[in-house]
């Protein structure tokens, strides 16, 4: 059973409907004590989302029914109470219309279900396995009192001893509801168990035996076609699991899996869908340098080509807009031309600067930002990278001249190449619509750094500047 305050979150990014195929609707029916005369709400998972699907109000009896014409999607649904607390979960999933009983003074044990055999046999777990983490937690309880080694090892066999036993209950859960959306759940829950070392090739221990098993086993109890799991609290945890654990971190490895999930699943809209939702947001602004590949592999695949039109305009927008502006900075390309001028209005165009390295730097000399980390960045380019054959051309973007120049002179930036876009070239690009150097270099916040090489391709944007000192010490070290 879950418990705590909660607060919804409504799903923005896609045109939703909890309508399903199935058109026989939904009657549950709710008898909530002490409550009366109070609004309570049936609510659901998405991920990590967590949102409405119905509400209703207690009468003096307590008693209450969630209604609708059109059946639930199939999930993992839970009852908060007027005080914003979840209560207890519960299944949905064929049957819809049944009924249930709960007393908050005490719902591990008085909650009761009439009509629904799923959701009885899902207490029964729930109870089950809240009484097998007591137990556990007794156990380990006891390393605080273990004396020696021997104290500990003995400890540490009764948990394994314990994680076998609930094991084995899942197991005759799953074989006792056969079919059943809890035999779908236990079983997709399921971690790949890797062969002991006596049963792995020449009979030791074997490193990427073990890695190979295991992410080969990973999804065994999985369907990409169950749309049901989607609106659960642990498919999203282990999806992340699996890229952040299998899976490398390099953009042709995480395509490589995307586009299996993504087109085994493709005829499941529920689960097509949330992974298409997942797999954008986490790579549209990536965590690691480079892996927006990920996400304009995405666009270009399957959100340009008609595939995913369950995006509201809105939020269609901002994709379209974002996958323009990474277009032409990826990792490896050649860097656009910058047609700026010097503060004397001299033209200095970015491809015409020789240099082992350029890093280009695009900041705002009003931007508190790059108040404090431009001058840390001449710091290290006067005291090492200069000597290593590194030129900065920093644009700037905003802020007006005068702020611009009397930073320079109050910084001493002498040694940087200063430029900056006059405004009639700005406009000319914006009147030919040609793309400006914001879009080109997706240029939306300051300060935003490319680190170029010799030839003027990306080798690195969007670091700090510690981590462009270590990717340029790799480079020279890398030519010696």
């Amino acid at each position: 059973m879950r418990s705590g305050k909660i607060g919804f979150i409504f799903l923005l990014f896609i045109s939703a409907s909890l309508s399903a195929q199935d058109q026989a609707g939904y009657r549950i029916k709710l008898t909530l004590k002490p409550y009366t005369h109070s609004q309570v709400y049936l609510a659901y998972y998405y991920g990590k989302v967590k949102a409405i699907a119905d509400s209703a109000n207690l009468d003096e009896n307590s008693t209450t029914t969630f209604s609708g014409k059109d059946n639930l999607p199939g999930g993992i649904y839970f009852v908060v109470s007027p005080r914003k607390e979840i209560l207890f979960e519960l299944l949905i999933d064929k049957e819809q219309h049944f009924s249930m009983t709960a007393d908050t003074n005490n719902i591990e044990q008085n909650l009761k279900f009439e009509g629904s055999p799923l959701n009885s046999a899902f207490f029964t777990y729930t109870r089950t396995m809240a009484k097998y983490g007591q137990s556990i937690g007794n156990i380990q309880k006891e390393y605080l009192t273990a004396h020696n080694r021997s104290d500990s090892l003995k400890i540490r066999e009764k948990i394994l001893a314990m994680n076998q036993e609930i094991q084995n209950y899942r197991n005759d859960v799953i074989t006792k509801n056969p079919d059943s959306f809890l035999s779908a759940l236990l079983s997709a829950m399921k971690e790949p168990v890797v062969p002991p070392a006596s049963q792995q090739p020449g009979g030791k221990y074997d490193t990427m035996y073990a890695y190979r098993y295991y992410k080969t086993h990973y999804w065994d109890g999985v369907s990409f076609m169950d749309d049901r799991l989607v609106r659960t609290p642990f498919f999203d945890n282990k999806l992340d699991k699996y890229f952040k654990e299998t899976v490398s971190p390099v953009p042709d490895s995480i395509i490589r899996e995307v586009d299996w999930m993504l087109l085994y699943s493709r005829t499941a809209k529920e689960m097509y869908r949330y992974l298409m939702v997942h797999f954008v947001q986490k790579y549209i602004n990536p965590e690691y340098m480079g892996q927006d590949a990920v996400f304009l592999h995405i666009f270009e695949k399957f959100i340009n080509t008609g595939e995913a039109d369950f995006f509201t305009e809105k939020y269609r927008k901002i994709i379209n807009d974002r996958a323009y502006s990474l277009m032409a900075n990826q990792i490896g390309q050649s860097a656009a031309n910058l047609d700026m001028v010097d503060s004397s209005g001299k033209p200095v165009p970015l491809l015409g600067i020789e240099a082992k390295f350029i890093l280009v730097c695009f900041w705002d000399p009003t931007c508190s930002h790059c108040k404090e980390e431009v001058p840390e960045l001449d710091s290290i380019y006067e005291a090492k990278w200069k000597n290593e054959g590194v030129k900065i051309y920093g644009v700037m973007v905003d802020g007006g001249q005068d702020n611009w120049r009397k930073f320079i002179r109050d910084h001493n930036l002498k040694d940087w190449i200063n430029v900056y876009q006059p405004k009639d070239k700005a406009d000319a690009d914006e009147a030919a619509n040609r793309p400006g150097y914001k879009q080109l270099y997706d240029v939306y916040q300051t300060p935003t750094l490319f680190l170029l090489d010799k030839n003027k391709r990306i080798i690195a944007k969007k670091l700090n500047y510690q981590q462009f000192d270590h990717i340029i010490d790799l480079k020279l070290k890398k030519e010696k």
